[in-house]
């Protein structure tokens, strides 16, 4: 494969749930004679055919084949543990991919050896499991992490060691959606391949989830490429998310950028109102032949709704085409938040902030100790408005559990937009702090550090790791004699780690950043005077003698001496900076909010400092000391302020429900209280505002989430914020209650398959504000406890969620289950692939009571009011079903009606039939 695609344009095979849908298979299908005690429905567990009907997924790979496929997939999209769990079948998860290997390879070597001039290939299919490493699925607890990184490696490593032994050319780790989920595969994929002996190509593919070309997770396509670069990679595609018209602008971009053959397999179109696809064979490659014609791929295929007929139509568009040529690799630092950083000639120097520290900072240690987590990361955001590009977080403190505090703290910060756009700096002097910290980072951050101080052997194991994990590292001037404290130990030192690292661990040498140690200078003792010149000199030496490599230093450190006197301190900072900079540090752990520039310091207090700074006199020290003593009372008040009102702009001259969206739309919760108790002098009650500008709020937020103009973390934190909202609310809605009785019980719950959840709570809350009790039942709730909850706690009202495609389908089980029970609870169907149509067509006819579909979270209040009065319940079902009848109507009427294709061609036209 490695030497067929630099000469053409290889096919992969398409959808293989599309094709098992024809068959039509039954239950009984999938559970053949072994799985007869396995509880639940497998009914959709479509890997598990590989062995319960063999036939059935041996005939799909041979009609893929015919019509030309060069690589098929192996059945083992959901084939881990992990999902395997919604079916109580993990104990099969080895054997299943093992049997979709043998049979994939089979087939494929059989048509080799028919045609051995296109030899076919196999990919190991592994896909990205129904949970998120980078995500919590619980909004009031965004720490919480339903997954971790440990237990989803070591499912893929069980998958990725049965699909090597039998018999895979390739592992395609596809549909990533979650960065962190992907590496997670892609340590898998190194550590399987070094178990079995067997070295495949790894090759990637993303899915996208809006308009603006971001992953769910959040992340631009440049950003991943930053987290996925570590690794040894085939190809890098796109797949699912759109057809290839939409598909197209976010393939160019990664074709640009990527040093990697191209993929891309989309979907045949952009499914209609009931979930399925519509795009035709022809008019889907009409779209694809512009991939081949702009040269902007290695290997093309299909996804979601592409059936061979789709694959067929390839072989005529790849006639002499060009296959793309992978981009020049970047000779740059790349780094990644949500958002890639790029260490450019043009960015001179990379601001660090430094106050996320608890050995730095005494507010934020104390944050940490008091577990006020949202107070401590507003000390983040904070930095990255000042102009912080990287977040140094560290927390060695001997009170704290430092490895668990870093996990949480860096879990919450990957539910702040704001902040985890940018990269994060995991800065320990623990090997297990760092190491959880990586686990937690979809993103490439920075691990700050390892050095020399323990020998080789350890040194080149970390060194080992970090590079596994994604990330770029910091060295620091130690080894087994110490810290180097001069000119000739740093250089040499630094010299050795990067011959080591670039040598043995086969780091890139861009993503090496050396800290030559940051030493504090006046301190009284000669020994020390030369330490800023020894790093300044040592800087200047590394990036002329040590290629692509970086320099960084913890700055605060200079002027230790000095602590006390804020304007001293910074002022020296800026004048090291200033001829650090010069020399060649590229980075640094900085205050970004620091309001001292080297310009603005007076001429007589700049001599003094760079005496000090360069060395340049022996009472340089006592000479500063003197400036400092006569400067602190004047300077220590102005010397650490910010502009920090210019941080509170959108509250000036704005009305409060202005003010309320805006606090929304960002997740600002500082001034809710302020706002929301003026807003209750000017409504007549607490309701009203949650109905009113609150509601406005958030149904402005699902606007800029549909257009692209939001990303899902950021509506998570919306969301979060107008939970908030509500319970500084809550005790006016209680006084204003003139009953104690609930006006009705609703259970909600998020559907099997689906993890979503964002719009369920949003309906809840708005719920139990107007009175109704709320049971909760969260995500990926199967129908058999939904009905047996219903019963028990004699719910009034059942709400059903998803936002994901094959929510639909389960939402029509989860109703027929209903009916099959003998319920006459009214239904009501709610999420972004959730339209009136499909309820009307499949939810509704099978359920006797009302089914209502819900288009806004505010209308569930007054329609939940008009199916809690019996009087009024029969009207609005009789309405609601003509409603729905019409749309059927005016459904089959849209209808074209088809015939066989024995019919159609006696009908064909005859030119030749009147001559």
């Amino acid at each position: 494969m490695q030497n067929l695609i630099k000469e053409r344009i290889l096919v992969l095979d398409g959808a293989m749930g599309t094709m098992i849908q024809q068959y039509n298979l039954t239950e009984a299908d999938f559970r053949g004679e072994r799985f007869q005690d396995i509880p639940g429905q497998l009914k959709g567990n479509n890997d598990l055919l590989c062995l319960t009907r063999p036939d059935v997924i041996e005939e799909i790979h041979r009609k893929y084949l015919e019509a030309g496929a060069d690589i098929i997939e192996t059945n083992t999209f959901n084939a881990t543990s992990v999902s395997m769990a919604d079916y109580h079948m993990q104990p099969y998860c080895r054997e299943i991919n093992l049997a979709a290997a043998c049979l994939a390879r089979k087939i494929a070597d059989e048509y080799t050896a028919r045609t051995p001039q296109k030899p076919r290939f196999v990919a190991g299919s592994v896909g990205p499991t129904n949970k998120t490493c980078s995500m919590s699925p619980d909004v009031n607890d965004p720490a919480f992490r339903a997954l971790t990184f440990d237990v989803l490696e070591a499912a893929y490593i069980e998958q990725m060691e049965a699909l090597l032994e039998g018999g895979v050319d390739a592992i395609l780790i596809e549909t990533i959606f979650d960065t962190l989920n992907a590496k997670a595969a892609i340590r898998a994929a190194e550590l399987s391949m070094q178990k079995t002996g067997r070295k495949v190509p790894l090759m990637l593919s993303v899915t996208v989830s809006d308009v603006a070309g971001r992953t769910l997770s959040g992340q631009t396509l440049d950003a991943f490429l930053a987290s996925v670069q570590h690794a040894d990679i085939f190809s890098v595609g796109l797949n699912c998310s759109f057809g290839a018209k939409q598909l197209k602008p976010f393939l160019e971009q990664l074709a640009r950028r990527a040093p990697y053959y191209i993929s891309a397999y989309p979907n045949a179109g952009l499914p209609n109102s009931l979930g399925q696809y519509d795009q035709t064979p022809e008019d889907m490659a009409a779209e694809v032949k512009e991939y081949i014609d702009e040269g902007l791929v290695n290997i093309i295929g299909g996804c979601c709704g592409t059936t061979e007929a789709y694959i067929a139509r390839y072989q005529d568009l790849l006639a002499g085409a060009v296959p793309h040529k992978p981009a020049t690799p970047s000779p740059y630092l790349w780094l990644s938040g949500l958002e890639l950083l790029e260490v450019t000639p043009e960015i001179n120097f990379v601001n660090v902030g430094e106050r996320c520290n608890v050995a730095g900072s005494r507010k934020f240690l104390r944050l940490i100790n008091e577990k006020k987590y949202d107070e401590a990361l507003s000390i983040a955001r904070q930095q990255v408005e000042d102009g912080a590009q990287i977040i140094d977080v560290n927390m060695d403190d001997g009170l704290l559990d430092a490895a668990a505090e870093m996990t949480t703290f860096l879990n919450l910060v990957a539910s702040e937009p704001d902040i985890a756009r940018v990269p994060v700096m995991i800065d320990s002097s623990k090997w297990d702090v760092i190491l959880a910290g990586l686990k937690c980072m979809q993103g490439k951050c920075v691990v700050n550090s390892i050095s020399l101080k323990e020998g080789e052997e350890v040194f080149i194991e970390h060194a080992r790791m970090v590079k596994q994990y994604g990330a770029a590292v910091i060295v620091m001037a130690f080894d087994e004699k110490g810290q180097a404290d001069t000119f000739a130990r740093k250089i040499e030192v630094c010299e050795r780690a990067y011959r080591i690292l670039t040598g043995k661990v086969g780091f890139r040498p861009q993503d090496i950043i050396f800290d030559p140690n940051v030493l504090a200078v006046a301190t009284g003792i000669e020994e020390h005077n030369n330490y800023a010149v020894d790093f300044i000199q040592a800087a200047g030496w590394i990036r002329r003698n040590l290629p692509g490599a970086h320099v960084s230093g913890g700055v605060s450190n200079l002027s230790f001496s000095f602590r006390g006197n804020n304007y001293i301190r910074e002022a020296m900072h800026a004048v090291f900076l200033y001829h650090a900079i010069r020399e060649g540090m590229d980075m640094g752990i900085v205050n970004p909010a620091s309001s001292v520039l080297y310009t603005d310091i007076p001429a007589d207090i700049l001599e003094r400092i760079e005496d000090v700074v360069l060395n340049r006199r022996p009472d340089a020290a006592e000479r500063l000391i003197e400036t400092a003593e006569r400067l602190k009372a004047e300077k220590e008040g102005t010397s650490g302020q910010t502009s920090a009102t210019s941080h509170l702009s959108w509250r000036e001259g704005t009305t409060v429900e202005e003010r309320l969206q805006y606090a929304l739309v960002k997740g600002i919760g500082d001034y809710l209280d302020e706002d929301l108790h003026e807003a209750l002098k000017r409504y007549p009650n607490a309701v009203s505002i949650i109905e009113g500008p609150l509601m406005a709020g958030m149904n402005h937020v699902g606007d800029l989430f549909g257009s692209g103009k939001m990303f899902l973390p950021q509506v998570v934190k919306t969301a979060r914020t107008m939970k908030r909202a509500v319970a500084i609310l809550q005790p006016y809605i209680e006084a204003e209650k003139t009953e104690g009785h609930s006006a009705g019980k609703v259970l909600l719950a998020t559907v099997k398959g689906d993890v979503h959840d964002i719009g369920k709570n949003i309906v809840g809350v708005v719920m139990a504000c107007n009175g109704y009790e709320i049971i909760d039942l969260g995500v990926m709730v199967p129908a058999e406890r939904i009905i047996e909850t219903a019963v028990r706690e004699k719910v009034d009202i059942i709400g059903l969620s998803g936002l994901i495609t094959p929510s639909l389908e389960e939402m029509v089980h989860v109703v027929s289950e209903l009916e099959r029970a003998g319920l006459d609870i009214p239904v009501m169907i709610g999420g972004a692939t959730t339209s009136k149509l499909h309820t009307a067509l499949k939810i509704a006819p099978v359920y006797h009571a009302p089914v209502v579909y819900m288009k806004d979270a505010s209308l569930n209040a007054p329609i939940a009011s008009r199916l809690m009065n019996f009087d009024l319940r029969a009207s609005f079902a009789e309405e609601l079903e003509d409603e729905y009848e019409r749309l059927r109507e005016t459904s089959q009427t849209r209808q074209v009606k088809t015939v066989s294709l024995s019919e159609a061609q006696k009908n064909k036209l005859d030119l030749w039939s009147e001559k």
